[in-house]
């Protein structure tokens, strides 16, 4: 299986959106749990990598 690849400060997209109404989210934090910060209205969470990954979408990197 493909593992996708992603770092610190990419954007992304997840499979289903915030409750704000955006699914794009900014990784701010790496170990065995990720952390993301909605683009929409800045909340963030902590999730475990192996959901993460099931949940993730795509990979955005347009850097402002």
């Amino acid at each position: 299986m493909n593992k996708k690849q992603f770092q610190l400060n990419d954007v992304v997209e997840m499979k289903k959106p915030h409750p704000c109404g955006e699914n794009k989210w900014q990784i701010i934090r790496m170990g065995a749990d990720i952390r993301i910060k909605c683009l929409g209205c800045s909340r963030s969470i902590l999730i475990h990598r192996n959901e993460f990954s099931k949940k993730l979408k795509r990979i955005i990197n347009d850097e402002k």
